[in-house]
């Protein structure tokens, strides 16, 4: 049986206020079941806040309507991500008066609350899952869709399995890439790599051309965001197989979804100001494709199949994409983009029992 796919569209057939995507949106979560599913229950809504001058996250009013649409029904609800607190999420419109309910970081403050969950896959072995999400009753994944430099696609899994635990856990999943090489003839110590680095993970130890580049593993998550700006390719890995990353992110997503009854789990994917890059870049290129609208499911295999399915390469628009770069001319946009194969982290959940890539689209006017 294929799974049913909520699907509103962005396209419109008059000015009118009730043709556009929030009032569609409005349409979409009443007619979700979600009412009935939350009552009497603690809701976490687990969304990407953004940082720094970052401006394609999922819009204000999206995540006040959700909210506030959960909170007439649920004991309560609250909207978080992990390192709300360094993110200044305010700075992109999220705050608690904005939205209507509490902004939490999942492992709290200073990051030291989870559960742990012991998984042995070559060197995952720790699944930290949040306590906050651990905690909750009832969870909403309410995803931005975009591209992704690891694993070719940013949307559900990614939301989970990257902002639902630890830097711990998030180091294990990246290393399964491979570690980080320095070439100190390739470098220029023009110091692109440390002002890229969110953790204050690495450094050059002495100013000018003789300091020598170290990275601290302890606090470094493998996100690569140094050696993917380095203009002469200094920063390579030392291995690269991104197929162990997505197999990670897929261990790690059931891991977490385990931690509750599957009618307690619902997926709601955002496919607005789709661009190359994860959020967590801190910046915003423009969108690859135009906008194509929100879709919401029960299960989170056919919601990222159909997304990905959603974005075609005919709709690209260039600008999206560096200038002088040329993509690779076979698969899914996101794999002529980064060179990996988007689809195959949809077969990896599918393969942990999370869902059906067999899918029905209800389209909610």
């Amino acid at each position: 049986m294929p799974s049913e796919i909520l699907f509103s569209s962005v396209a419109y057939a008059r000015y009118d206020a009730n043709q556009t995507l929030p009032m569609k949106f409005e349409r979409m979560l009443k007619a979700s079941g979600l009412a009935d599913r939350v009552k009497g229950k603690n809701v976490a809504i687990k969304m990407h806040v953004g940082s720094n001058v970052g401006y394609s996250t999922i819009p204000p009013i999206f995540v006040r309507k959700l909210a506030s649409f959960i909170a007439q029904y649920a004991e309560g609800v609250f909207i978080t991500d992990h390192y709300v607190y360094k993110r200044h999420p305010e700075q992109r419109g999220y705050t608690s008066e904005n939205l209507g309910c509490p902004i939490l970081d999942d492992c709290s403050y200073f990051g030291k609350y989870f559960y742990t969950k012991e998984v042995d896959f070559k060197g995952l072995k720790h699944i930290d899952v949040a306590g906050l999400i651990h905690d909750a009753d009832f969870l909403i994944d309410f995803s931005h869709v975009k591209g992704h430099g690891c694993c070719g696609y940013g949307g559900a899994c990614k939301n989970i399995a990257m902002g639902c635990v630890t830097d711990r856990t998030r180091h294990e999943i990246h290393a399964l890439e491979g570690g980080l090489v320095w070439d100190k003839d390739k470098c220029t110590h023009c110091g692109r790599c440390v002002k890229a680095c969110n953790h204050f993970a690495n450094g050059f130890t002495e100013k000018g051309v003789n300091g020598v580049y170290e990275v601290d593993y302890h606090n470094c998550t493998m996100c690569q965001h140094c050696a993917k700006v380095c203009p002469t390719g200094a920063i390579t890995l030392d291995s690269h197989d991104y197929a162990d990353f997505q197999q990670g992110m897929a261990i790690c997503t059931k891991t977490v979804l385990d931690t509750f009854k599957p009618e307690d789990t619902y997926f709601i994917n955002v496919l607005t100001a789709i661009t190359a890059l994860c959020d967590c870049w801190g910046m915003t290129t423009p969108s690859l494709v135009p906008d194509i609208g929100i879709m919401a499911s029960d299960d989170i295999v056919a919601i990222e199949r159909a997304s990905l399915d959603a974005i075609k390469y005919e709709n690209l628009i260039d600008v999206g994409v560096p200038e002088g770069m040329k993509l690779g001319d076979h698969g899914h946009l996101f794999e002529r983009l980064h060179g990996k194969n988007p689809y195959l982290q949809i077969e990896l959940l599918e393969k942990q029992g999370l869902g059906t890539q067999e899918y029905a689209i209800k389209n909610i006017g």
